[in-house]
Formats: structure tokens, C-alpha cells, sequence
């Protein structure tokens, strides 16, 4: 099977082998941000990833794995039948089969009695691991296997710090393993990620929960908490961990992109929802479309960083406008204008629309580090994109052609707000304060999966596409993303009374259409006014302290 483009050499996992129900997620390995290796989707040879690349033609034939699942491409070569202009939800109608979702939850970890103080992820890990071990949570096995579907991705803010000294190196006990199957992984600047398995909405949903619960109570032994923020509003970023990986992204952004790169890989936390990508390839062109349309209407509904550490209240999303500041060759999106027919997307005409979209972000893509002859990330400290290497010549980083393993890591270093992986990730949402989370993921969910939801959604936020900076800044203050969102979750309620399910899901997304989306408001507004209230400081304490005694 050949290669696929992004590989997880990314300090996250490597890649496991694409089964004929989607793609599987592995557990990743404990060093890959302090080393690079040779990994492929299929297994295969180094000689394989080594290949060479020669033209634009090579980037097409490799993105096509990342932007079909094994089903749709089980359907016949990519791009066949794609649906000229097929809207979300047409192709979709009788198949009930895309119903998993794989949720990653961030964390800021907070010392509750110094929440000034950044934690580091030692400290972090060392209690985890003294209250649940380094096999599993009291009573249990060890993590549920995840096989054949849609798992999480790799990131800038994903990989755990792999220094020799760090708890997750090979020398050192691995983190535990948790009975909802959830992951704990390291961001640069100690952030703590759970990557929950793909499941059924409410079984995620559930499996999450559970573990999350024995996290904090083994943190909250130790003084240590949860805040579910999209940005720190106190700490300055910091980078905790020495992997090569990381060191060679705080260069690169020190030398070409400021700051806001900084505060991106060590002070933001998100939620990501990942989902199939379509049983065919008329659906994941569907998908696609409207994972896009339903950026600024979802980055509204679910603002919640008023606020980064030493800056005024001024937008709804601070973690947006963090990202804003980033190379937008990096972070723009790889469908700039959804409202555009699938047709239009390929200017050289056939059938490959997506992989053609694919290829060109990457081709276009500044180059944030390359592999060094010492087996470590090197930082490229000027602005080349991966076409200046394909095409030879002074701006390339490097005399040698790149490989598709290069590509592939290449790949690991683009943050697009929708990111094709075989699987969709939705990258776009802050993270949730308080016990929010479960509301993003149900919205985000049903929106794809109810085929009438999905039709009428996208016929709700085309009108906004492509405002997610104005939805950043202003939110639901926007009469027009208001009446986007206010359709949006509305079908969602609708959605999740179809589906039965969960009751309490449903009802909690109720109540937070009541309390915000409904009032023109987002979690943003309350940490607003809490921030002006209390502090930062005391903001962070009342977050972490949800499950921790306040001293």
C-alpha cells in the first residue's frame, strides 16, 4: 500500500496500517520528538519512504491517502464520481454508517496554590503515575485497543517531552494507561492532552469522562488541576521539553514567525473533534466542504480565550488570533472559500479534487525543519516552501531532494484549521471551561452524521464562510454568525432527539444554547467577566479547583 503523507513522525506515535474500516491509531512510541524515524501508513520499507520526489505529480499521488479513507478509495481511484456540486448531506442521505468520533481533550495544568507557577510535565507525569501506575488505572488492564477508525492526529501541540530525564522517555516508567482507552501525551509547554478512541458519540463521550475523573483525582492529590482555556491568561509560554522536534520549532518561529509561534506550542489548548471522512468519495467531498463552512460559526459558538497572558480583553477567541499571527501558510485553511464547487477546486480540470487541494497546501507550506544527518530535527531559518526544495535552487534547505518521509514530516508541522489524515480532524475549537466539553463534540458530531442536519447546516454557515477571524474577534456579536449559530445548534438538538442516545447530551447541549448561543453569547463572555473581576490568577485557580481543595 503506498506511503501516506503524514507518517507521525511527529513526537505523537507512528502511523499503524489502514484497515478496511479506516485508519488505525497506535500508541505512540516514547522518543520520536527527540529522534526522527522512518514510518509509513502500510509498514513499508525505508526504501520506500526514501524515495524521492520529483514533481508536483509525486505530492498528488501521496495526498490522495491522506484525504480518503480506505473505504472511499475501496470505491475506485480517488476523485471518480466526486460529486461536482454535491452539497453536504445529498450523498449522505440513508447511510448512517458515519457515526465515530475520536475526542482529544487539552488541558492547562495549574498549580492550585501557585497558579503563576508553570508546571512542568515531570512533575505532571510523576503524579499520574504514582496514583494510577504506569499500566493502567486501579483495577483495569491497561488502554482499550483502538482498531479501525478515525483516531487523533499529530500536532504541534502533540507529543510527549522525550528528553532522557522526562517519564515517558525509554528509560523511564511510560504514563499510565486509562480504562476509557484515552492516551496522555505532553504539549512543549506542559499542557496535558487525553486522545480518547473513536467510538460511537455517547460511548466517547462516556469513555472520556471516566478517565478524565481519574486524572484529576490523581492530580488533585498533588495540589494540581485542569483548566479548560483556549489560551493561559497568567503564564508566560515556556517550553518544558528538550526534544529535538520542539527545540527545532521554537527556532524556526523565533526566526521567522515572532512570538505568537511560541505562545501557539506551549500556551494554547484546544478540543479536537476527529471524524470519518466519508464512506465515499462523494461524501468526504461533502464532509470536506462543510467541516470548512462550519469554522466560523463553531470558533463563535465556542470562544473561550478572552484573554492571553498580558494582553487586554479584546477578542472572543485569544487562541484564534494567537493562530492569526502565525505563517498562514502554516494555518490557513486548505479550502479557503467552501462556497466554491468541488469542480472549481482543481484548476487543471479531472477528477482529484481533494488530493490536488492537499498537494498544493503542502507544496506551498513554508518548511519549518528538516531531518539532519544526526537523526534530529533541524530548524530551517528562512522562508522556503517545500515546492522551493522539490524545484532545487538557492532557497532549498538543503542540496539532497526531498524524500515523501520528508513530505511526510513536512506534514506534521501544517496546522490547517480542518486537516485531511484519512480522517477528518477539526481543529478550530478552543478549549472548554468547567464541563463543557462534551457540547462541542456532540454539535460538531451530529452536524456531519444526520443527513438532514448536515444539509441544512451547511445551507446555515455558507453565508459566513470564511470569517473565522471576524468570528474570533466578535463571536456571536455578529448578527450574521448569531442567526448561523443559533440555526446550527438548534439542528442539533433536532439531531440528537433522532438519535436518541444519551439523554443527558442532549440536554446538555440544550442548556448551553439556552445559556449562550441563544443570548448572542459564548463561554468567552463569563471568562470575561470573571477575568475582570478576579485576575487571571484567580481565574486559573477556580478552573483547576474543580476538583482540588483551594488552600
Amino acid at each position: 500500500m503506498p506511503l501516506r503523507v503524514t507518517p507521525e513522525a511527529s513526537g505523537r506515535r507512528q502511523t499503524g496500517r489502514t484497515s478496511p474500516n479506516g485508519p488505525t491509531g497506535q500508541p505512540e512510541t516514547t522518543d520520536e520528538a527527540a529522534h526522527i524515524k522512518i514510518t509509513s501508513a502500510s509498514a513499508s520499507s525505508d526504501e520506500s519512504a526514501a524515495a524521492e520526489l520529483r514533481s508536483f505529480d509525486d505530492l498528488v499521488e501521496l495526498a490522495i491517502h491522506d484525504v480518503t479513507s480506505a473505504d472511499a478509495r475501496a470505491e475506485g481511484s480517488a476523485g471518480s464520481g466526486a460529486g461536482a456540486g454535491a452539497s453536504a448531506g445529498e450523498g449522505a442521505t440513508g447511510r448512517a454508517d458515519m457515526r465515530r468520533v475520536g475526542i482529544e481533550l487539552e488541558w492547562l495544568v495549574v498549580d492550585v496554590a501557585r497558579p503563576s507557577r508553570s508546571v512542568p510535565p515531570d512533575e505532571t507525569a510523576a503524579a499520574l503515575i504514582e496514583a494510577l501506575g504506569t499500566t493502567g488505572a486501579p483495577g483495569t488492564a491497561g488502554a482499550s485497543a483502538r482498531s479501525g477508525l478515525p483516531g487523533p492526529g499529530p500536532g504541534p501541540e502533540a507529543g510527549a517531552p522525550a528528553s532522557p530525564t522526562s517519564p515517558t522517555s525509554p528509560a523511564s516508567p511510560s504514563l499510565p494507561s486509562l480504562p476509557g482507552g484515552s492516551r496522555l501525551t505532553f504539549e512543549p509547554g506542559g499542557q496535558l492532552e487525553l486522545s480518547g478512541p473513536p467510538l460511537a458519540l455517547a460511548d466517547a463521550v462516556a469513555a472520556m469522562r471516566g478517565d478524565l475523573t481519574l486524572v484529576r483525582g490523581a492530580l488533585a492529590r498533588h495540589g494540581l488541576g485542569l483548566a479548560g482555556l483556549g489560551v493561559d491568561p497568567l503564564r508566560p509560554p515556556r517550553r518544558h521539553t528538550a526534544a529535538s522536534r520542539y527545540v527545532a520549532m521554537e527556532e524556526h518561529f523565533r526566526a521567522v514567525g515572532g512570538e505568537a509561534g511560541l505562545t501557539m506550542m506551549c500556551s494554547t489548548a484546544s478540543v479536537q473533534v476527529n471524524l470519518d471522512s466519508g464512506a465515499d468519495v462523494t461524501q468526504t467531498v461533502e464532509r470536506f466542504r462543510l467541516a470548512h463552512a462550519l469554522e466560523p460559526v463553531l470558533i463563535a459558538m465556542f470562544a473561550a480565550s478572552p484573554m492571553p497572558a498580558g494582553q487586554p480583553l479584546t477578542w472572543q477567541s485569544g487562541r484564534q488570533e494567537v493562530w492569526a499571527r502565525i505563517d498562514p501558510s502554516r494555518t490557513g485553511p486548505v479550502l479557503p472559500d467552501p462556497t466554491v464547487p468541488p469542480t472549481e477546486w482543481n484548476p487543471r480540470g479531472g477528477t482529484d479534487h481533494l488530493a490536488w487541494l492537499w498537494a498544493r497546501y503542502l507544496h506551498d507550506a513554508h518548511l519549518m525543519m528538516i531531518a539532519g544527518d544526526d537523526g534530529e530535527y533541524q530548524a530551517v531559518g528562512h522562508r522556503a516552501t517545500f515546492g522551493d526544495w522539490l524545484a532545487g535552487g538557492r532557497a532549498a534547505p538543503s542540496t539532497r531532494r526531498p524524500t515523501r518521509q520528508d513530505l511526510g514530516w513536512h506534514a506534521t508541522t501544517l496546522f490547517p484549521p480542518v486537516r485531511p489524515r484519512g480522517w477528518l480532524e477539526l481543529r478550530y475549537l478552543d478549549a472548554q471551561p468547567s464541563e463543557l466539553w462534551p457540547v462541542p463534540v456532540a454539535v460538531a458530531s451530529v452536524l456531519f452524521d444526520d443527513p438532514l442536519a448536515a444539509r441544512e447546516a451547511l445551507a446555515a454557515s455558507v453565508a459566513v464562510a470564511g470569517r473565522a477571524r471576524l468570528a474570533a474577534r466578535l463571536g456571536l456579536r455578529d448578527p450574521a454568525l448569531h442567526r448561523a449559530a443559533v440555526r446550527c445548534v438548534d439542528l442539533a438538538v433536532e439531531a440528537l432527539t433522532r438519535a436518541g442516545g444519551d439523554p443527558e447530551l442532549r440536554l446538555a447541549v440544550e442548556a448551553f444554547a439556552d445559556r449562550y448561543t441563544r443570548r448572542r453569547r459564548s463561554p468567552a463572555d463569563d471568562l470575561s467577566l470573571r477575568l475582570a473581576a478576579r485576575g487571571p490568577a484567580e481565574l486559573l485557580r477556580e478552573e483547576a479547583s474543580q476538583c482540588v481543595l483551594v488552600p
